[in-house]
């Protein structure tokens, strides 16, 4: 199989295009190679499973003469801007990429399926990852469930949702074979140094403040990164065209409990000189505008439906991750440093 990943240099796509090459498919890389984006994360992929094209998913005509240039079979589309707080500070991007780019991926993505024979559109799937955060906040008990009704807080989750609605109407008005994932938050190698956890184990290695939101008890259903990947991987080849499917990690942790683990875990792994624990670098921020107090993730539809369960408890895929990035950590700086970015790299290897 020719599988398209949008946002394939970004951190979900990146873990996904490792997870699918693994499983014997080729993988085409369609990324703008953004700030979040890197070519560094595909780096032990080999030449022969992958290619790159350097392009935006505003591009309509890119996209559709990408899918037509490699007989594309399905498509992940992953790219996307992320971030709460950068959706605060300019939320223009987030409507361009995350609404405008979604609507183009489908405009090209029916085109090309409307060129496919019947065996073709058989297997053709647009499998859309979204996530939790458009259905709003918490109390402190309950679960988001497909049936959830929208209630998004954030310009970020407000442009997610409106994709996730463009994806349903592209499906019942054209007959666009899609499917939908709403994920809670990931975390796992080759994460952009902008999120919790990365940013967490980075400022305590370098010594800098470990930064908490208000008071830290803001909950969040944790998914370590390969469980998303199996599980879109099982909704790719399984999952009912025009579903939507929940993905969680049964993983509820406070903000505070997070960083007090990742703290725990390095001064095992990585003990400070002087014998001081990082938990001294803790400190406490002014909360952000329209933080969410807590997300949580009813998953049993995926588990019943799909039979796909994840295979790290917290525990355990935590301490994967910080020995990760222990063992990488070049790879964070040359991050900081931009030498992944586009115009540093020149495009490297396998692109178009």
């Amino acid at each position: 199989m020719v599988y398209l990943i949008t946002g394939g240099a970004g951190f979900i796509g990146a873990n996904l295009a490792h997870y699918l090459t693994s499983q014997g498919h080729f993988v085409v890389i369609y990324d703008k190679l953004t700030y979040a984006g890197n070519m560094g994360s595909l780096d032990g992929i080999l030449n022969e499973q992958f290619t790159f094209v350097h392009g935006d998913i505003c591009d309509t005509e890119l996209v559709y003469k990408t899918l037509r240039g490699y007989n594309a079979d399905a498509i992940f589309h992953l790219a996307a801007e992320s971030h709460v707080d950068r959706s605060i500070d300019g939320p223009a991007a987030f409507i361009k990429t995350n609404i405008n780019g979604t609507f183009s991926m489908l405009t090209a993505a029916r085109r090309y399926y409307e060129t496919l024979d019947e065996e073709r559109k058989s297997r053709f799937r647009f499998l859309h990852i979204s996530t939790d955060e458009v259905y709003g906040s918490l109390g402190d008990t309950g679960y988001f469930t497909e049936e959830t009704p929208y209630a998004p807080n954030s310009p970020y989750s407000a442009s997610k949702a409106s994709s996730d609605h463009l994806v349903r109407a592209w499906f019942h008005t054209y007959g666009l074979p899609v499917l939908t994932t709403n994920c809670s938050n990931n975390y796992g190698p080759r994460q952009f140094p902008e999120k919790l956890i990365p940013l967490i184990i980075h400022n305590a290695l370098v010594g800098n403040e470990l930064p908490i939101y208000g008071d830290g008890k803001n909950v969040r259903d944790w998914l370590y990164v390969e469980d998303h990947c199996r599980a879109l991987y099982t909704v790719m080849q399984r999952g009912v065209p025009g579903e939507t499917y929940n993905i969680g990690g049964s993983c509820e942790r406070q903000n505070i409990q997070i960083v007090k683990t990742i703290c725990s875990i390095l001064d095992s792994l990585r003990p400070k000189a002087g014998g001081s624990k990082y938990e001294s670098q803790i400190t406490f921020v002014k909360d952000r505008p329209g933080h969410d107090r807590r997300y949580a993730i009813d998953a049993s539809k995926i588990k019943r439906e799909l039979s796909w369960q994840p295979q790290e408890t917290f525990e355990s895929g935590i301490l994967k991750t910080v020995k990760w990035y222990l063992d990488n950590m070049s790879w964070t700086k040359n991050i900081f440093s931009g030498k992944y970015h586009c115009e540093r790299l020149g495009l490297g290897r396998n692109t178009q």
